[in-house]
């Protein structure tokens, strides 16, 4: 399978020639290749997350493509075929078998109300959070896409997050508020704390792909 980063939070993975989207949104360039693609998660509804100009980008070429979200998306996505998923939830997209862990986004400020959020679980293999420090529980990660800056966390919950997961590889996602000194400074902390159990930390810019 391999794992592509986009601008912010988007990752396009591919496997057995199909391709699985996650959360391209409005700091995302807008997507071109999207031929092949099997399915779409869509973790919460913000929409550096998601917009519907991406949406329809997909669906272009992938009429049947498969949508894939908590609740909360699919009534800010009203007029998309979103398949509504919660925590627990397990399903198949072609070769790709997801599952989902949390259920809401992390708390910004006491005065923003808190919205639904769901991690997810690629193949046993990458599990990304999206807006949410969620743990899931009974699960070895291998490989871990780490939220780099947000106005939802400090980078001392973001090293404490991949300290508790003890990941074999993680990359850095969630990043396009921050400067190049700032980028810098959170892939510092963030490959410091991955090493502390033997992983493997990769800096991954947009358009860079792993193979996992």
């Amino acid at each position: 399978m391999k794992l592509t980063k986009l601008e912010h939070a988007a990752l396009i993975l591919d496997k057995a020639g199909q391709k699985l989207f996650i959360d391209p949104g409005s700091f995302t360039s807008p997507l071109t290749d999207t031929a092949r693609a099997v399915a779409v998660v869509l973790t919460h509804e913000h929409p550096d997350h998601w917009t519907p100009e991406q949406l329809d980008r997909i669906i272009a070429p992938n009429p049947d493509v498969a949508i894939f979200a908590p609740a909360g998306v699919a009534a800010a996505a009203a007029g998309y075929p979103v398949t509504v998923v919660s925590a627990g939830d397990t399903v198949e997209a072609g070769p790709f078998r997801l599952r989902f862990f949390g259920g809401t986004h992390a708390i910004i400020h006491k005065t923003i109300p808190v919205i639904d959020n769901l991690g997810v679980l690629v193949d046993e293999e990458l599990y990304y959070g999206g807006d949410s420090f969620a743990i899931p529980e009974g699960v070895t990660v291998q490989t871990l896409a780490v939220p780099a800056g947000a106005p939802w966390l400090k980078i001392s919950e973001v090293m404490d997050y991949v300290l508790a997961l003890e990941p074999r590889r993680t990359f850095p996602t969630h990043e396009m508020g921050l400067s190049r000194g700032g980028k810098e400074l959170s892939n510092a902390r963030i490959q410091w704390a991955t090493e502390q159990n033997g992983g493997e930390f990769f800096p991954l810019e947009p358009n860079e792909s792993l193979d996992l």
